[in-house]
């Protein structure tokens, strides 16, 4: 079998797909709060079109998929896609970002179609927190929507936290707990300058290294797991069914070095970075009759443009910029 391998000596293995830009939240660290304006339904990408790509990665030796958007469940006939996925013979691991808004009800039917496990974003456990945050009363469903992903075995079941200091650093002690008593994984992320969070610096961010002395303080030196290439350092408080990962995407200087992914955004741009601007547009000449062997051309293209890293933790890179583009809603999660 081939292997994609760019132009740092990164053996490329994973891509995350975003299969719409729509979501049912309004975050505030990633939409203003009129919301945005939704692609055109013909810009975005047909599942056709993805599984042709998809059959492409694979032959490349991509064998990792992550299904994301925007909110990937509200996309009509996301089950059904997930179970051509499933059927394909390349992929090893199909998982799905989720905001876990709709979760409780698809649980079942995404298991059944082939989805090995879930990433659910949940940047806090208080309810008045949770609405002011997302703009959305959806505390409860996404409750479920958790509890239901631990019933239905998408294992494991990892809940995505946005660390901002201010709003949730308090919260990190419960969250934690929360790994005491069940297999979930709870991943602090570290606040990254994109969207509408560019705008206003650095003064939120909290590290991950604070974070683990917080941890620390309460429950002692946390237990070092590990977690092959994944962008988290991973840790079990001692005795805890559950593990914490810490993810220092903007503290760590170490966090490039062996990045494995590449993205496909909703409207069909080949993305070889998060941070980066440089973008291939594969949908254009999909549909306009591009053939195999070139889409494949134009992918490796790509991915040879994927940076050695982004730069902005060293302060090398401008912050990413707050248009619409830049939206996590528009890259994929």
């Amino acid at each position: 079998m081939k292997k994609l391998i760019d132009s740092h000596s990164r053996h490329i293995r994973y891509v995350r797909i975003s299969i719409t830009d729509r979501c049912t939240f309004r975050c505030r660290y990633c939409m203003p709060p009129e919301g945005v304006e939704w692609l055109p339904h013909d810009m975005i990408m047909r599942y056709e079109e993805y599984i042709r790509v998809l059959n492409i990665l694979g032959e490349q030796g991509i064998d990792k998929v992550r299904i994301t958007g925007g909110e990937p469940l509200l996309r009509r006939g996301v089950v059904e896609f997930i179970g051509e996925l499933s059927t394909l013979g390349t992929i090893g691991d199909l998982s799905l970002t989720t905001n876990g808004m709709l979760l409780s009800a698809m649980a079942r039917d995404l298991k059944d179609a082939g989805l090995k496990r879930v990433n659910i974003s949940i940047d806090t456990l208080d309810r008045i927190k949770f609405a002011q945050i997302t703009r959305v009363d959806a505390y409860d469903k996404v409750r479920r929507g958790i509890e239901s992903a631990l019933e239905c075995d998408l294992s494991p079941v990892k809940l995505n936290v946005v660390s901002i200091r201010g709003f949730n650093d308090d919260e990190i002690p419960a969250f934690v707990h929360l790994t005491l008593d069940s297999p979930v994984e709870v991943r602090f992320i570290e606040l990254m300058p994109m969207g509408c969070i560019a705008r206003h610096g650095d003064r939120e961010l909290i590290s991950s290294l604070e974070i683990q002395q917080r941890i620390e303080t309460i429950h002692g030196a946390l237990e070092p797991i590990e977690n092959g290439l994944g962008p988290a350092r991973m840790f079990r408080v001692p005795g805890a069914q559950g593990k914490v990962g810490l993810i220092g995407a903007m503290s760590e200087h170490s966090f490039c070095t062996s990045c494995n992914r590449i993205r496909i955004t909703a409207s069909g741009g080949l993305r070889p970075c998060l941070f980066s601007e440089n973008v291939v547009d594969l949908l254009t000449p999909m549909r306009s009759g591009i053939t195999d062997a070139e889409l494949e051309a134009l992918i490796i293209r790509g991915v040879m443009m994927k940076p050695l890293n982004h730069g902005i933790c060293r302060g090398s890179q401008p912050l990413c910029s707050s248009d619409q583009a830049s939206f996590m809603n528009s890259i994929g999660g």
